[in-house]
């Protein structure tokens, strides 16, 4: 802030701004003297640790009433259990007082809670009929309910306990089934992201404090010369920031739902057994008629620890049959959208001459590509493999002078010799596969935290172009330019929740597993 300023001058442009910028408002209430929880006369319930069979099963309890159940159903008479500490009870039906099982209970007082409520843990074994009657047990005492879903992470939520992309990092941890989601999740659960945001935040409350000041005191020379060129090196510096973070080619969403790799090329060139060699098990139906796959056939994948959803696409050809030719529509559309293609040319049908070969590979690589993505002799090796099926019907001596010749032509994507009938260079296959795909996800422990969300880069586009606003009306109309900044503010706290995100949460937490 300007040194200078006098502290009546800042508490009023603070009011100004807290009026203008009010946050969306909870009900909040106060349990067992807890401020910041959730203010809601039930008390929910629900199966946390996943359905089905399992040694151990976890029933959560969240709200005022989690000590009367404790009370009720684990014979405690006096005081509550040390909290946080586990200790091993018979669980009771409350009015029977019939013992369900033997297991541990756990206390967690709020606020010191994962929800910020009073809440407790039923830790019991992990049959069907026993934690049914755990839950029907607690489904009895007054003031308790099942839980929706994602309801336990939204209460810590408005508890405080969780911001909005904290929540969504624990919604992809739960959902993480590689190793590279598993580690951008955790990240941005840990906060990383969020304080990125929230930095940013705090940069254009500064430069909007200092805005509303100049339109309010400037006329009584309260101001100090230079406030507006400070806004104008902020905003400027920021944009850049902003626009650096947009520009990273959807490495982050790329990783959290999967890299796209379409298989694609001519009929009978072996791509539905590349697919059945990949997922090792006869996904796609393999035979020696020319046109077998009609439609996509997809599955997912998990190369080196990062996630894909491959493709297996019908061969692109001429055909007067009406399926078909929907099934080669369907394929080039696939191929439009992929992240990654895989073309496979059949081994055996390359030219004799291997100068000829270059040629020949460019020609495959043309009929399958887009336009937007080659030149017509250049081709890009991030987004393509170039993968030669069947070697083992070509003799050895062509395939190493196939090579040398292959050597010396530039311009083709990376070349990799496979034969799925014998499995021959499946390992070099799948290390340049697991590159590329690599490459297209980024290091996710490394450099800025990722953009990970599609509603992320959504609010963020909006908050360059309300900084855009702010420069296009600087010199011209300050009141229009202030509203510049409020806006890009309000984007911004859209995605952390601090700001008008009421509107968003419901879509974020219905994709929560109930008991979480």
């Amino acid at each position: 802030m300007v040194p200078s300023m006098s502290a009546w001058i800042w508490r009023r442009t603070i009011q100004t701004l807290k009026t203008r910028l009010a946050p969306v408002k909870r009900n909040l209430c106060t349990c067992n003297g807890a401020p910041g929880a959730m203010c809601d006369a039930e008390t929910i319930f629900a199966l946390s640790s996943g359905h089905g069979r399992c040694g151990v099963a976890v029933v959560r309890v969240s709200g005022p009433a989690s000590s009367t159940a404790l009370r009720s159903m684990a014979g405690i008479t006096h005081d509550l259990p040390p909290p946080r500490k586990a200790l091993l009870r018979s669980i009771t039906e409350p009015y029977s007082k019939e013992v369900l099982d033997r297991g541990l209970i756990i206390w967690f007082p709020g606020p010191h809670s994962f929800t910020g409520e009073d809440s407790a843990e039923f830790h019991v074994h992990g049959g069907p009929a026993v934690i049914t009657a755990v839950l029907q047990a607690l489904g009895s005492l007054p003031g308790m309910r099942p839980a929706d879903a994602g309801e336990f992470t939204q209460r810590a939520f408005y508890a405080g306990k969780l911001g909005l992309t904290e929540v969504e990092g624990l919604g992809d941890l739960i959902h993480a089934e590689t190793e590279a989601q598993r580690r951008q999740a955790l990240r941005q659960m840990s906060g990383e992201l969020g304080h990125l945001y929230q930095d940013w935040s705090h940069k254009l409350k500064r430069c909007l404090a200092h805005v509303e000041a100049f339109i309010d005191f400037s006329e009584d020379e309260l101001i100090e010369d230079g406030v507006l060129n400070q806004v104008d090196r902020s905003v400027c510096d920021l944009q850049a920031e902003i626009e650096r973070h947009l520009n990273d080619e959807r490495r982050g969403e790329r990783l959290r739902s999967g890299v796209q790799v379409v298989i694609a090329g001519a009929t009978n060139a072996g791509k539905s057994s590349l697919l059945n060699t990949l997922c090792q098990r006869p996904a796609a139906i393999v035979s020696p008629i020319a046109g077998t796959t009609r439609d996509i056939v997809e599955t997912s994948l998990d190369i080196g620890g990062f996630p894909i959803l491959l493709s297996d696409t019908a061969g692109l050809r001429d055909s007067p049959d009406l399926v078909e030719r929907e099934g080669v529509r369907r394929a080039r559309e696939r191929v439009e959208q992929a992240d990654l293609t895989l073309v496979v040319v059949d081994a055996t049908q390359l030219p004799p001459d291997a100068q000829q070969v270059p040629a020949y590979l460019q020609d495959q690589l043309r009929s399958v590509l887009p336009a937007k993505e080659h030149s017509g002799t250049e081709f890009p090796s991030e987004r393509c493999l170039l993968v030669l099926n069947k070697t083992d019907l070509v003799p050895e001596e062509q395939m190493q002078e196939l090579e040398r010749e292959l050597s010396r032509s530039p311009g083709l994507p990376p070349l990799c010799q496979i034969s799925c009938q014998t499995n021959a260079g499946m390992q070099a296959f799948l290390a340049a596969l697991h590159g590329s795909v690599k490459a297209l996800c980024g290091d996710p422990l490394s450099g800025a935290p990722s953009l990970t969300q599609a509603r992320h880069r959504a609010h963020l586009q909006q908050c360059i172009a309300a900084l855009a606003q702010y420069q296009r009306y600087r010199d011209t109309d300050l009141a229009l330019a202030a509203e510049g900044v409020r806006l890009s503010l309000t984007s911004l706290g859209r995605i952390t929740g601090r700001v008008g995100a009421e509107e968003i949460l419901d879509i974020i937490f219905k994709d929560f597993c109930i008991g979480k």
